[in-house]
């Protein structure tokens, strides 16, 4: 009971607005607590343990960690402190007061979305394969890329550390002999878009991560980063939920 404080309080904090406004939503029955219409005033919960939801969406319990999402550009290494003094993101990170770091990586020569924290547990979980959090990315190829080219990607083809497949291939544009592809796909071994590509005779000229599971780039441009909205990151933690 100790860590345990009022729902109204909980929401209030994560920026759902006043106390009494708080009270009508709970009132109303549009406020869960572990999957539990709560409908009671005084209710208490734990803010570290308790899943809490509004209107069916998760709210993200208000405390000091940090939730950014970075497009990065071509040519920086996903590093804080590169041991070679290559550009890293230090210097793109610097403006904030916050000690962040990255969630996975990206090749040097792939730019896009990136997710930074300091918040040690959803890295991990982000991170770990058995999440299989599916990432987006678009793709510059050599060649006219044919249509049955998706087919064999999501039936998986062989690498030199075994199988690899797409969950969903599309061909967005052929011309002058080059392509425009986009793949969604949960595997994350070392460069696996770049020789999953490859291996099928398309050879990769650019490539961008333009989503991390719930998580868009959207319009954010090259080197810019924001926080994560209350409902990005509602879904974030949903993504991770055993």
């Amino acid at each position: 009971m100790a860590d345990e404080i009022r729902l109204q309080k909980v929401l209030a904090q994560a920026g759902l607005g006043s106390r009494r406004r708080c009270d009508d939503m709970i009132a109303h029955g549009r406020v869960e607590v572990n999957g539990e219409i709560i409908d009671v005033m005084g209710a208490r919960v734990d803010p570290d343990r308790d899943v809490i939801r509004v209107d069916g969406k998760r709210i993200p319990v208000a405390n000091d960690r940090a939730y950014v999402i970075l497009n990065k550009p071509r040519g920086i290494v996903t590093s804080m402190a590169d041991e070679h003094g290559r550009p890293d993101l230090s210097s793109i990170v610097a403006q904030r007061e916050a000690r962040l770091f990255h969630v996975g990586r990206l090749d040097t020569d792939t730019s896009g979305l990136l997710i930074l924290t300091n918040d040690g547990d959803l890295a991990h979980k982000l991170a770990h394969p058995s999440f299989e959090i599916t990432k987006t990315y678009v793709a510059l190829v050599d060649g006219e890329v044919p249509d049955t080219l998706g087919a064999q990607l999501k039936a998986g083809i062989e690498l030199d550390d075994g199988p690899a497949r797409v969950d969903r291939f599309q061909v967005k544009d052929r011309s002058r002999g080059r392509s425009i592809v986009e793949l969604d796909i949960h595997m994350g071994r070392n460069r696996i878009v770049r020789r999953m590509l490859d291996a099928a005779g398309h050879p990769v000229k650019e490539l961008t991560r333009t989503a991390f599971g719930p998580l868009h780039v959207g319009s954010l441009s090259s080197g810019a980063m924001r926080d994560l909205t209350r409902d990005e990151l509602g879904a974030l933690f949903d993504s991770v939920d055993e």
